[in-house]
């Protein structure tokens, strides 16, 4: 699982073997570094910079989240990884079915890994979306479902999902929809299921659902920051300007819009723009 901005700072005040004391002096009270190292408490903006900028920790740190691993070799891991950060699916599409990566492949949760990319490389290193061997690839990788990658299994579903969506096949969409969310406040937290909520709402989005989408997405970012997590919240406001410029309601977009251009540049996320 991604770490959390609390974990991030207190490994790095260990590595330079600080006090709390040391690090909140004229920031913040420790006992509140002590809630923000716990998860207890998520600082604003301004505290989360300072205590960035005395540790020496680079925001971008803060911006990762979980990958799957497809094989044994960690070059091999780290090659997907890398493609997939600089979104160079084309490649993806090129590194995954190369014959020895191909081989690689031995076990049931590698195998879910390797197709859940290997659709996701289909979906968008393709010049002509050919919907039939994506929605392959990701019945393939659910097939190999594990209850150790229950959020990537929960990816496979909403992206099947969004792939119905742009087919026009509404019902199977929504179908896809339930259950990747089904019983999610039970799942165990995985900052991947940001990017189910966000993927969730986009498809009703694409629906024509508004309502729908705006209230999902609402909740997507209460899980998101209930869970003392940034991942995908820039992305997510982002998405919600867009929907209340459907809807009409100029505050709540000009809110959203703002936020999103703030985060995407605190935590330098890339932010997918779409209409």
């Amino acid at each position: 699982m991604g770490h959390t901005i609390g974990h991030i700072l207190r490994v790095r005040r260990k590595e330079l073997k600080c006090s709390q004391a040391q690090i909140s002096e004229n920031i913040c009270s420790q006992s509140m570094l002590s809630a923000i190292e716990n998860n207890r408490y998520t600082p604003n903006a301004e505290l989360l910079i300072a205590l960035c900028q005395r540790l020496g920790v680079s925001l971008e740190r803060l911006s990762l989240a979980e990958n799957y691993a497809i094989g044994n070799q960690s070059a091999l891991n780290d090659r997907v990884v890398a493609l997939c950060n600089h979104h160079d699916y084309q490649k993806l599409l090129k590194f995954l079915l190369d014959e020895a990566v191909v081989e690689s492949v031995q076990t049931a949760a590698q195998t879910q890994s390797y197709y859940y990319y290997l659709a996701a490389a289909q979906l968008q290193g393709t010049t002509h979306f050919q919907p039939t061997e994506v929605k392959r690839s990701l019945h393939l990788s659910l097939a190999s479902a594990t209850l150790s990658q229950q959020a990537l299994t929960r990816l496979a579903q909403v992206t099947l999902a969004y792939v119905a969506a742009v087919s026009g096949q509404k019902k199977e969409a929504l179908n896809q929809v339930h259950s990747a969310l089904k019983k999610m406040s039970d799942a165990p937290f995985d900052e991947n299921l940001n990017v189910v909520f966000y993927l969730a709402a986009v498809v009703y989005y694409r629906l024509s659902l508004d309502k729908e989408s705006f209230v999902l997405m609402t909740r997507g970012v209460d899980f998101i920051t209930a869970n003392n997590s940034h991942y995908m919240l820039a992305n997510s406001y982002y998405l919600l300007a867009l929907i209340a410029k459907r809807l009409g309601d100029r505050d709540q977009r000009q809110t959203a819009a703002d936020r999103s251009a703030f985060l995407a540049t605190l935590f330098n996320e890339s932010v997918y723009k779409f209409d």
